[in-house]
């Protein structure tokens, strides 16, 4: 797709890109302008000066090859500004994070420190170049400040010395609402970062983010593992319930290589491969009763069925029907019980884990999502039961 750059943008990209070049060595700059597909020219005039000698060579090329020269430089240097005004140019075209999502996460975070397991200045340190860029209140009145207070000091001022900004205040003097969606994710990516957050608190983030992420389709979704802990980044959102980011986030904390893989597998085919999608739900379910019997030091038989394993696993828990006399816990609990035995029959009717012959009914993309929140809410539901009775365990 052909970007839409304006001939102003085209102006200040040319005057960005030889500002980049000029930060080279005087010695340097013509073979770099050769290796970027720049016209050669005169060392001695490189000598004179690195900016004109750049901005001459990329006055006659087009906006379009100046953003790979730029992309080709980015590649060698750290030049935050070039990147931010490439980054807007380049992302013309593709879902945005909106304005106003962004204003949401704003609230959201509104309240919280930034951080729970390392100092908020050396969070922002790993987002943005806070200690070079300028300040947001140089007064050019005074010569004596004027240069030497950057957006650090500024920060460390208002959120550490005072206290007077407000994380609003604070995100709006690092262009929160205005930068490029690349920086947004490189923030929320970093916010939720293992090394920066408690276990419970990026669960908690992550849950957020994905809430006001959604609409605009994008999520944080588990990448890898961290000593552990799972590691995010914000990737392309699969189209499902306002329910599934909850559910992910209590799932990736709880198991991110197992049980949440396995999720997000069920989800990704509710539409795609029915079928697959109900069998991954019932699946999904035994993970969680194995992996929680497992760490209740409970025993139970590799080949164990899934009516088997929960009802094993509701006596654990505590949450089976007769553990109670109210009528109406009695009802819900049993009805808990009655939609995992159904899974597990909407599986062996419905499921790929059989074949299904020239007579069998057929799936649609309805029965899988029904079958896939259904397991979702339940295992969550166990998930968040066990990590409470742990936690009255230990308070005991």
């Amino acid at each position: 797709m052909k970007l839409r750059i304006t001939p102003e943008e085209t102006r200040r990209l040319r005057q960005a890109v030889a500002h980049a070049i000029s930060g080279f060595k005087a010695y340097d700059v013509p073979g770099l302008c050769t290796r970027l597909g720049l016209s050669e020219g005169d060392s001695d005039e490189a000598y004179r000066s690195k900016f004109t000698y750049a901005s001459k060579r990329l006055a006659g090329v087009s906006a379009e090859q100046v953003i790979e020269v730029a992309k080709l430089i980015l590649a060698e240097v750290e030049d935050f500004d070039l990147q931010e005004f490439v980054a807007l140019i380049t992302e013309r075209g593709s879902p945005p994070v909106t304005e106003l999502t962004r204003r949401r996460i704003a609230s959201g975070l509104e309240g919280h420190p930034l951080c729970t397991e390392i100092d908020e200045i050396d969070l922002l340190r790993r987002v943005w170049p806070i200690g070079s860029m300028l300040s947001k209140f140089n007064d050019s009145r005074n010569w004596e400040d004027f240069g030497t207070h950057t957006l650090e000091t500024d920060i460390i001022r208002h959120t550490v010395a005072n206290s007077d900004w407000s994380q609003k205040d604070l995100l709006t003097a690092l262009d929160f609402f205005t930068c490029s969606r690349d920086q947004v994710f490189r923030f929320l990516q970093s916010l939720v970062d293992p090394v920066v957050q408690t276990p419970d608190r990026q669960a908690e983030v992550v849950a957020l983010l994905n809430k006001h992420l959604q609409p605009d389709g994008y999520a944080l979704k588990v990448v890898r593992r961290l000593s552990g802990s799972p590691v995010y980044e914000v990737r392309a959102a699969s189209i499902g319930a306002p329910a599934d980011a909850a559910i992910s986030a209590v799932l990736a904390e709880f198991d991110p290589d197992h049980v949440h893989q396995r999720w997000e597998m069920a989800m990704d085919r509710r539409s795609s491969d029915p079928a697959g999608a109900i069998t991954l739900a019932r699946t999904l379910l035994e993970d969680v009763c194995k992996w929680i019997l497992s760490e209740a030091s409970e025993t139970f038989a590799d080949d164990e069925e899934l009516p088997a394993l929960y009802r094993k696993l509701a006596k654990t828990l505590k949450i089976a029907p007769d553990d109670y006399t109210e009528k109406v816990f009695k009802q819900i609990l049993g009805g808990c019980q009655s939609i995992v035995e159904s899974l597990g029959a909407l599986r062996n009717r419905l499921g790929d884990a059989h074949s299904q012959g020239p007579l069998r009914a057929r799936p649609q993309a309805r029965h899988a999502e029904l079958a896939v929140n259904l397991s979702g809410s339940m295992a969550t539901f166990l998930v968040s039961t066990w990590r409470e009775r742990q936690r009255q365990s230990r308070a005991d």
